[in-house]
């Protein structure tokens, strides 16, 4: 069973996708709010069977109900609004984050945890902290999204084709996050071969400040993040052993320890089963370990 803890429009969106690609016989919506999960679940169900997916989505307001699930997906807390920067939820969602995971915990202790609640890599630390799950078993959702958005404007700069696009980000899930245009292609030729350094540059601010235009306006993310889900469920359920950008635990690796930040993984059944190490250069190691000291300036005001 997959379970996805909060049920507004990035947790309804990702059990939608999650049922469109029958990533499991039954979803389950949870959330606070009585009625949200069902009445979403209901619709859904009702689409579902329009199409003749027998995937089985329920809604629920009791964490007992998690009991067996193999994924849990944390998108419960506050959302970022108008004029906010992902950092401006770090003490409001911080308590939310560490309740949900303790219930994790409690009821379904054998699962892969994905968090997507914003500050993400925070609420992964703190997910990491709070379960006591292996660093495998933890990994934040952040990194995925911010390559769809990348593949997009590499897509609309070049007019090729989105299938044949390749990239990479990395870093913070924020302000200090590292598009990574030296490790981006297209069909493997170098992305640098189709544009210039000034284009590239362009892509890299766009990716950087596009969520906050998305929310600007139409006041939400939803589908690319509900989507952004849906791919990372998809590569542990198909044991897919793909190579994505997600927020895990570093112990060492590239020079840092204690913290959760965006790294290429291998992805499979397990968890992370490989954290990549590239060989940056001054330039990308510096905004690397700007958002790294960001991270952990933010953590070091949470209580856990």
């Amino acid at each position: 069973m997959i379970t996805i803890i909060g049920s507004g429009k990035v947790g309804g969106d990702a059990a939608l996708f999650s049922a469109l690609k029958k990533l499991d016989d039954q979803i389950l919506l949870l959330d606070v709010a009585k009625g949200l999960p069902q009445g979403e679940a209901m619709d859904i169900n009702h689409m579902l069977s329009e199409q003749g997916i027998d995937v089985e989505v329920k809604g629920s307001n009791d964490y007992e109900d998690i009991r067996g699930s193999n994924i849990v997906v944390v998108v419960a807390g506050s959302a970022r609004k108008p004029g906010m920067t992902r950092m401006d939820l770090l003490k409001i969602n911080a308590s939310i984050v560490k309740s949900v995971t303790e219930n994790i915990k409690k009821y379904a202790d054998d699962s892969i945890i994905i968090p997507v609640s914003n500050p993400l890599d925070p609420m992964a630390y703190i997910t990491q902290k709070v379960s006591g799950f292996d660093r495998s078993r933890v990994f934040g959702m952040g990194g995925m999204l911010d390559l769809s958005r990348f593949r997009q404007f590499i897509h609309e700069a070049t007019g090729h084709s989105r299938d044949s696009i390749r990239g990479l980000v990395i870093g913070e899930h924020g302000e200090n996050m590292l598009p990574l245009p030296r490790f981006s292609s297209v069909s493997g030729i170098p992305l640098s071969t189709f544009l210039p350094k000034e284009k590239l540059d362009e892509i890299v601010l766009n990716t950087k400040q596009v969520a906050a235009k998305v929310i600007e306006l139409k006041g939400a993310t939803v589908h690319a993040p509900g989507n952004a889900i849906s791919a990372i469920i998809e590569t542990v359920v198909r044991d897919r052993k793909q190579v994505i950008p997600v927020s895990t635990y570093l112990d060492g690796e590239y020079g840092h320890s204690d913290v959760t930040i965006g790294v290429p993984v291998v992805i499979g059944k397990n968890g992370v089963e490989k954290i990549i190490e590239l060989d940056l250069n001054d330039e990308e190691r510096q905004i690397f370990d700007k958002g790294v000291a960001n991270v952990k300036d933010a953590i070091s005001g949470i209580e856990i």
